[in-house]
């Protein structure tokens, strides 16, 4: 009989059970929901609501379970549709009627929410220290190329040169910012909901401090009908996911474009790279593919979400069971392309002299012979218009603009002097652009800097 069978006359219809059942995907959550109900023991008999005896024969009993079932010694059951009401049989059965007290002065409705954000915080630990290993990487890697000149890119045309060390730089502010994020939703998630009970919370005396101070929770919630409805920390944690994961598709969007011959700035380990089952020469970059495909899932897990919760009226419906299995999804998402990732960057090969030609073509040394004339006293709008005409004039000729003799550069602008090519050198521009922010091999050392120290203190943070 089911757990809440007493009001029904009949026996739930096979497709009926098979529909209503969520123990397919919550049951990963079993350490959550014992860890939960261990502590709602504990507080219930310091309320006088069970006996110091029947906690610990109820704890004893839920210790067994868990151990049980990370042994595999127990299975779960759709009759008992979901994790909750499958530990609350094995109890049962383990320890007698008295593991039909546990439930005193709480619902699945809270005891679910307590479930998801328990499993939710724990997962959040995992995921962060896999930020924080990529962000490391960046900073390893970054480190070694300092003095690596490559092209910055604007609508993927060459711009202005930069270094390797600079471009890594920009996709660990995005990291930061990512994990910046990801604590904001972390202090959010921490308000305890076990109390809230269905929706009207309990009549019963209960201490939802000290089983706060048990899980390890910052605070209560403070409305019932909030407590058991509230999905707000998975759609945030969605949110969150989605915007790493579009940061970790740009990064794999130049790796996909870097790694290819048109380009040559990177090779690919072979152990994170695949092969073609009819061209034999195709070395593919499908790890940098696939973290960019899984982008789109992730944002699907978001969108799926926000559609479940858009039209719910308060407080609990049967629509929320819906939530576990797109946050799941994102969160298992997440972590094998985080894992994958920081391997695959790590064993790549910059190809340094590529990425010095490709600085030295396009003319990215333009805005440079630019600021040359404006520091001569021209006007920055006449300088523009000058330099452009060098250009054409050179792109006719298939000359670079260091290779235009400086009698030629006089014929577009007397203030040019024979100074202008050591000025226009790509080494020297990225050089001179050494202001906070700036891609100059010191101002990119002082970012290190600041970045090892931010990383060591958010380390430490926890």
């Amino acid at each position: 009989m089911k757990l809440w069978g007493g009001r029904f006359a009949k026996q739930t219809d096979k497709l009926t059970e098979d529909f209503n059942a969520s123990i397919a995907f919550d049951s990963r959550m079993y350490q959550q929901d014992i860890q939960g109900s261990i502590a709602h023991a504990a507080m219930l008999a310091r309320q006088g609501i069970l006996s110091e005896a029947e906690r610990d024969r109820i704890i004893a009993g839920l210790e067994e379970i868990r151990q049980e079932l990370a042994e595999g010694k127990l299975g779960f059951s759709v009759a008992a549709e979901d994790v909750h009401m499958n530990i609350e049989t094995f109890l049962t059965a383990k320890i007698g009627d008295l593991g039909k007290k546990l439930h005193t002065a709480r619902s699945r409705n809270d005891q679910v929410a307590l479930d998801v954000r328990l499993y939710l915080r724990d997962e959040i630990a995992t995921v962060r220290e896999l930020v924080l290993a990529l962000e490391k990487a960046l900073l390893q890697i970054a480190a070694q190329h300092l003095e690596t000149i490559m092209p910055g890119y604007t609508h993927l045309q060459r711009a202005q040169p930069v270094t390797l060390a600079h471009h890594l730089m920009a996709y660990f502010e995005m990291l930061r910012r990512d994990l910046g994020r990801l604590d904001d939703c972390r202090r959010r998630l921490m308000s305890l909901p076990l109390g809230s009970g269905a929706l009207a919370a309990t009549g019963f005396p209960l201490d939802r401090d000290f089983v706060r101070e048990q899980l390890g929770f910052a605070e209560i919630t403070r409305n019932s009908l909030d407590g058991v409805s509230d999905r707000d920390f998975a759609i945030e944690f969605c949110s969150w996911a989605s915007i790493l994961m579009m940061h970790l598709s740009r990064f794999s969007e130049e790796i996909i474009m870097w790694s290819s011959e048109e380009f040559s700035f990177l090779t690919l380990d072979d152990g994170f790279s695949t092969g073609s089952s009819i061209m034999p020469q195709k070395k593919n970059p499908d790890i940098a593919e696939l973290v960019r495909g899984k982008t789109g899932r992730v944002y699907g897990d978001l969108i799926t979400l926000l559609t479940l919760m858009k039209g719910l009226p308060l407080a609990y419906n049967k629509d929320m069971q819906e939530d576990k299995e797109a946050l799941f999804d994102a969160i298992d998402t997440v972590k094998k392309c985080l894992l994958v990732f920081t391997p695959m960057l790590l064993t790549s090969q910059f190809n340094v002299d590529r990425m010095a030609r490709a600085a030295r073509g396009g003319f990215t040394n333009a805005t440079d012979l630019a600021d040359y004339l404006v520091n001569q006293g021209l006007p920055f709008r006449d300088a523009h218009e000058v330099v452009g005409r060098v250009v054409r004039y050179c792109i006719d000729n298939h000359l670079s603009l260091d290779e235009l003799d400086l009698a030629k550069f006089k014929e577009f602008s007397p203030l040019i002097g024979a100074d202008i090519y050591p000025y226009i050198d790509v080494k020297a521009c990225v050089a001179r652009r050494r202001i906070p922010g700036g891609p100059a091999p010191e101002t990119v050392q002082a970012a290190l800097a600041e970045a090892g120290q931010w990383l060591r203190r958010v380390e430490d943070e926890g």
